[in-house]
């Protein structure tokens, strides 16, 4: 069904009102539990992100494992065992698919329960999101893809160091794990080699209640209540004592606090900028002699986190960020902008069945897992075929992850650098094939998405590399599809984030994981 050229307010404020009383919905999906074909023992080699080195943080060495106080560890995983409810059952086999798999899913559902814009004021003006009052209206966070592309950098990027730090720490120390030291004590998944002390699922938790304390704040009971469940489950599974739980959580917790001061001054808190220098970026495309962009919402919406270019990067610097910068888009007084809008004109009116089920496959909009999530999806089903080590999901989700931050970045940076009007702009008959983004339209944040997701995956499996790049650009062909970007804005933007991803390729070649 086509939709009217301008997004309404009732467009938002419905999935506002039922978002307010939403909880969040796990898919729960069925995954076989982890067994990786290599352990990864080594992982403590690997090159950290934030981290200096895998022991910049000290943990000490654990108790023996023959004596009194360990003895008393092992019979509470006993006692676990004995009593085990069908509920405790189902939180084993839940969280044995791999920690870093079932918290990229939370996470994604989170991003999709804050995906809502705030419905304006009666004066027309439009609320923020405040994270020093999460719980007000609206509430905090408003996870559009910038936003959520740096959310899923974060918590992926502070897993990674956690686990590369914790395969440190079992290697030097080796303390075995509880069904090897007692033969009564049954390992309810896969068991490995992998030394357990710290436990690296007790890691990978604790960091994510840190980092998702700061990024979702709203939902932090939700968050703790499925790190609890997550660690229990490694107790009762026979995997861990408490003792390398509370290791783990240590770690973690040292681990977090330093990438969230990375997060602290990255300068977020600057992107949304004031009114200000909105009207600066529209007075100074107007000055060129372009047409600059304007939002259609009703009433008009302040323009999308537009000094999101400015934030700090991780897979390079911030003068490569204005380095990379594509060339200008077509002048919206060219022919060439004329006979790409004749494009869109020609979808909009004569756009195939396949056509608009490719635009709503990739709409990624308003209570979605947004189009970095979407990619975050498509690798996770693609990983568990991979029986990867649950460090080496942790690596292949931070390499995607900062891709996708990074692509986040220079696609913002050179969004409002041009600050070049949409097709429904130029033309107001036009009638869309899906909502109307609240930002300038070169170059498709889709396609700068897909771009750098479909590199660095197709490194990651290079069997698949060349499907990757067919949803590549199936992702960004189904923006011309929905009438709301031009051919240059797509085909420029599946070329940038493509570099984006070279960048995420090279840091591959390097930490050691190859």
């Amino acid at each position: 069904m086509k939709t009217n050229k301008i997004i309404t307010l009732s467009i938002y404020i419905f999935p506002l009102l039922v978002g307010c009383q939403q909880t969040i919905e796990e898919k729960n999906k069925l995954y076989e539990p982890l067994n990786p074909s290599n352990i990864d023992a080594n992982a403590g080699d690997w090159k950290p992100v934030v981290l200096t080195l895998a022991n910049e943080f000290p943990l000490a060495a654990p108790t023996p494992t023959n004596i009194a106080v360990y003895n008393r560890e092992l019979t509470e995983i006993k006692g676990f065992q004995a009593t085990l409810t069908a509920e405790q059952k189902a939180s084993i086999q839940y969280w044995s698919a791999g920690g870093v798999l079932r918290w990229n899913e939370i996470m994604r559902e989170l991003v999709a329960k804050r995906n809502l814009p705030p419905a304006s004021n009666p004066d027309g003006t439009y609320p923020a999101p405040s994270a020093a009052n999460p719980f007000g209206y609206p509430q905090f966070p408003f996870a559009n893809p910038p936003y959520a592309a740096r959310a899923y950098a974060y918590v992926s990027v502070a897993q990674y160091d956690a686990l590369v730090a914790a395969y440190y720490y079992k290697r030097l120390y080796n303390r075995a794990a509880p069904y090897s030291v007692d033969a009564t004590i049954k390992p309810l998944v896969p068991a490995t080699n992998l030394p357990s002390y710290p436990s690296e699922d007790a890691v990978v938790a604790a960091v994510s209640v840190e980092m998702l304390k700061l990024l979702f704040p709203a939902d932090i009971a939700y968050i703790q209540q499925k790190a609890d469940e997550h660690m229990l489950s490694r107790i009762m599974a026979g995997m861990n004592t408490r003792s390398d739980i509370e290791a783990g959580i240590q770690l973690a917790r040292q681990v977090a606090a330093k990438v969230i001061a990375r997060a602290a001054g990255d300068n977020m808190s600057r992107a949304i900028g004031t009114p200000a220098q909105w009207a600066d970026l529209e007075s100074q495309t107007a000055a060129t002699g372009e047409t600059p962009w304007v939002s259609l919402d009703i009433p008009k919406r302040p323009p999308m986190l537009p000094f999101f270019g400015r934030v700090k990067p991780f897979l390079f610097d911030s003068l490569t960020t204005i380095a990379i910068r594509p060339g200008p888009p077509p002048s919206t007084k060219s022919t060439k902008l004329l006979t790409e809008l004749e494009e869109v004109r020609r979808y909009t009116k004569n756009a195939t069945r396949k056509e608009i089920a490719i635009v709503h496959d990739w709409a990624d909009g308003v209570g979605t897992y947004t189009p970095p999530g979407h990619w975050n999806a498509i690798a996770a089903d693609d990983f568990v075929k991979q029986r990867f080590s649950e460090v080496r999901w942790a690596r292949n989700f931070a390499l995607l992850n900062m891709a996708e931050m990074d692509a986040a970045i220079t696609c913002w940076d050179t969004k409002y650098y041009y600050y070049n009007p949409r097709p429904t702009q130029m033309d107001p008959s036009l009638k869309t094939n899906t909502g109307i983004p609240n930002f300038p339209a070169y170059i498709s944040g889709h396609s700068t998405f897909s771009g750098a997701a479909a590199t660095i995956l197709g490194h990651i499996i290079p069997s698949k590399a060349e499907t990757y790049k067919s949803m590549a650009k199936e992702a960004s062909e189904s923006r011309i599809y929905g009438s709301i970007h031009y051919r240059s804005d797509c085909e420029i933007g599946l070329i940038q984030g493509a570099k984006v991803g070279g960048f995420a390729i090279l840091r591959a070649q390097n930490d050691g994981a190859n």
